[in-house]
């Protein structure tokens, strides 16, 4: 069993030497002062002492906020039916959440509270690549310690390849799948000039990787590419970054960031009269990015008329499936908040998005395996027991399944386009793109 004094040497061995870290570049430091406090979300008031404690670090502040408080609300109207339940196997389950902000260093400090003072049993909920790609070296050198990060909300390759793909386990489909599909779709109704416009960050690159990848076979490159840096307000301009894009004459642009960035973009994509599809991937917050390009407008349909984004649940309206009609039930009887020590900026969160109804799927699924646990709240045992979710029914139409070699546990991309202000299924392309 390491030392803490061990757990903290490793740990600072790990920030400093990981090989991921200088592969991605950059020499920060992980120990400035986050100005994030930490919030006790107890999903009913109860104290901690013999429940199960999950560690959350996401982005409850700044201009993505609301992809961290969308996952959390999702994650907690499950969570709380169980409890109010009597718990799993008599244990109730608690959070211990932290805000990062969307950024890497904070993240680093939350995760190492998390696993050295608050002794969590499991890291969940986390979001973003930037974030997750920082935190994959500790767990690496926290492996005797079994310390096991469920079900991210980011679709990057670092958490599902070697070297750190053995500590942690991923619910949603890929990026590389996403911008496949994406793709794929493109070229088949003729659209082969393909631009990229991503956040200069691990998870921009992720998906630029991932279209680059998706063209090769095609025989295609890409056709022009912009970047932004993580963070940039909807208030901000994007209009060098479209006329660089508009230069390569595209038949469409596929965009890898948040839903502020991605707003502008489209915005001004449209203002400059770059006249094409405008794809997004899941992680960008659909709701959010609509609300911000439609709100205040009277021509709102003008800005959205040409977007499509891709998800990796399927729509929350989609009353067919079993765990939709569970997620809106759940939704609007807890109607959960993020704890207001987190809470530094408005938000209005939204009764029901893609981002919350992932949340829940989440949730479900972990309080699953959990139950497998049989009352031996024991770490060492966690893989055993998601190796053992075998053709699970997780009420959305695909079932689940875990191995030693497949550590994510759903495959299916799903597309949509805005129609009466929402998102919703898009079942032709050829006819809304082509």
């Amino acid at each position: 069993m390491l030392t803490r004094k061990d757990l903290i040497r490793y740990a600072l061995a790990a920030i400093v030497l990981a090989p991921l870290e200088r592969a991605l570049g950059g020499a920060e430091s992980y120990f400035r002062q986050a100005d994030s406090g930490a919030a006790e979300s107890n999903l009913d008031g109860a104290s901690f002492d013999g429940e199960i404690v999950l560690g959350v670090s996401a982005a409850f502040s700044g201009p993505s906020r609301g992809l961290g408080t969308e996952l959390y609300r999702g994650a907690s109207a499950f969570f709380s039916r169980v409890n109010e339940s009597g718990g799993i196997n008599g244990r109730r389950i608690a959070l211990k959440m932290y805000d990062d902000g969307y950024q890497p260093d904070p993240c680093v400090e939350n995760t190492m509270k998390l696993m050295l003072e608050d002794q969590v049993f499991l890291l969940f909920g986390y979001v973003g690549t930037p974030t997750v790609t920082r935190v994959l070296p500790l767990l690496k050198k926290f492996q005797d310690e079994n310390i096991f990060m469920f079900f991210p909300f980011t679709g990057a390759q670092p958490q599902r390849q070697p070297p750190y793909g053995d500590f942690a386990f991923n619910l949603r489909a890929s990026y590389a799948q996403e911008t496949a599909g994406l793709v794929n779709n493109f070229v088949r109704i003729g659209k082969e000039r393909i631009a990229v416009f991503y956040q200069a960050d691990a998870y921009g690159r992720s998906g630029w990787a991932g279209v680059r990848a998706a063209l090769r076979p095609h025989g295609l490159r890409i056709a022009g590419e912009a970047t932004y840096s993580r963070g940039a307000p909807f208030t901000g301009t994007m209009r060098r970054q479209v006329e660089i894009l508009k230069a390569s004459a595209p038949d469409a642009v596929i965009c890898i960031g948040a839903y502020a960035a991605c707003a502008a973009f489209a915005r001004d994509a449209v203002d400059l009269g770059l006249e094409v599809p405008i794809a997004n991937l899941s992680f960008v917050g659909s709701e959010n990015m609509l609300k911000l390009l439609v709100e205040g407008r009277e021509d709102g349909e003008a800005y959205t008329r040409l977007l499509v984004n891709s998800q990796v649940v399927p729509s929350y309206e989609d009353l067919s499936l079993p765990a939709v009609r569970e997620y809106r039930e759940l939704m609007a009887h807890y109607d959960p908040q993020v704890p207001p020590k987190l809470v530094k900026e408005e938000y209005a969160p939204f009764p029901n998005s893609f981002g919350s109804l992932e949340g829940f799927l989440n949730a479900k699924l972990l309080a699953e395996i959990i139950r497998r646990l049989e009352g031996q709240v024991d770490r060492a045992r966690l893989e055993e027991a998601v190796f053992s979710v075998r053709d699970f029914d997780l009420g959305v139409g695909e079932r689940v399944s875990f191995g030693p070699d497949r550590r994510q546990g759903l495959q299916t991309v799903y597309y949509t386009v805005v129609e009466d202000g929402r998102f919703v299924p898009l079942e032709d392309w050829q006819a809304k793109f082509g």
